[in-house]
């Protein structure tokens, strides 16, 4: 843990992002171990369910793959009584993982993933998949796209993706529910990989952590195919701008999906952790500040990483993102 960084006593609670999950329980167990008298908990129920939790008073902070709409925001400034921050505090890239037996990855450009996705292509041999992939032997198998179950930051991303990438071929607006009735779904992304790993022909979406070990798409970006990495998913999010905020703390993305640097994955997920600006309790307050600042110290990102394969923060952002969690107080 950071040497300038202090303990707190008592208990903090959040919820939110299961895509969050492994990195959360990297965070917890080191300030837990550091600080002998703090515990955080932490509920991977889903992005959806985490925001409503932590506008209902549920819980202390959300961990969420989308950034509130205006109507969550006003709600969770009355709940707060003080502004509410986002906080990109995981850059991780959206697998698009696969089972085919014999098969270890695929070149699939945008169009074709939301032909997958949305039934149009309904057979791994479609023509449309053999243009990007001459020299693999593709069976004649029915196409099983799997979905999340459960409201989904993922989902949102996944489907914003394909609404900007390829617009013809995915007329949904993005959503953190699957547009309509799903062939197979998964609760969480765990849930997700489990459904691809027990079938056959099975395609889903998925945070990156949660593939390890699949089969994985090479995503057509530009002229080029990119295949999901830290590095590659960095590189969408160092191009996208803010989204328009009234208040000089929050700082949630507008995420270009449409990027088309040779070397940039674009189906990217930046979650956020979400929490009040002003606290009614001090100790809840300091809490939540000592927790955000270590999550988001050099140590914190580095350490997430190792175990989920996420983007550490430069250091230019993590230093605007300090600033915001410095400013957490009580009313």
């Amino acid at each position: 843990m950071p040497e300038d960084l202090e303990c707190f006593d008592g208990a903090i609670r959040g919820a939110g992002s299961s895509a969050q999950e492994l990195a959360m329980q990297v965070w917890i167990s080191a300030l837990q171990t550091a600080c002998d008298d703090a515990r955080i908990y932490y509920d991977a129920i889903g992005s959806g369910g985490g925001r409503n939790q932590f506008i209902d008073g549920a819980v202390d902070f959300a961990g969420s793959d989308a950034a509130m709409d205006e109507g969550e925001q006003e709600e969770a400034r009355q709940r707060c009584d003080s502004d509410v921050i986002h906080l990109p505090a995981y850059v991780v890239p959206i697998a698009v993982a696969f089972n085919l037996e014999g098969i270890d990855s695929l070149n699939l450009t945008p169009d074709t993933l939301a032909r997958l996705f949305s039934g149009d292509i309904t057979r791994w041999n479609d023509p449309a998949i053999a243009e990007t992939n001459p020299d693999v032997d593709l069976p004649d198998l029915p196409v099983v796209p799997v979905s999340r179950s459960d409201e989904s930051g993922t989902t949102e991303n996944f489907t914003a993706y394909l609404a900007a990438a390829a617009p013809d071929a995915w007329p949904h607006d993005p959503d953190g529910q699957w547009p309509f009735p799903p062939v197979e779904a998964g609760q969480g992304n765990s849930g997700v990989a489990q459904a691809i790993r027990g079938g056959q022909g099975t395609i889903g979406y998925l945070e990156a952590s949660h593939a390890e070990g699949m089969a994985t798409v090479r995503v057509g970006s530009g002229d080029s195919f990119v295949a999901p990495s830290p590095e590659s998913a960095a590189r969408i999010v160092s191009v996208s701008p803010r989204r328009d905020s009234t208040t000089p703390h929050d700082h949630a993305m507008e995420l270009d999906y449409s990027a088309t640097e040779a070397d940039a994955y674009p189906i990217v997920l930046v979650s956020y952790e979400i929490a009040c600006l002003s606290y009614a309790d001090a100790a809840t307050a300091e809490g939540v500040r000592t927790f955000l600042s270590y999550l988001l110290s050099a140590e914190g990102q580095e350490a997430a990483s190792q175990e989920s394969g996420s983007a550490p923060l430069d250091a230019e952002l993590r230093a605007e993102l300090l600033e915001s969690v410095a400013a957490i107080g009580t009313h």
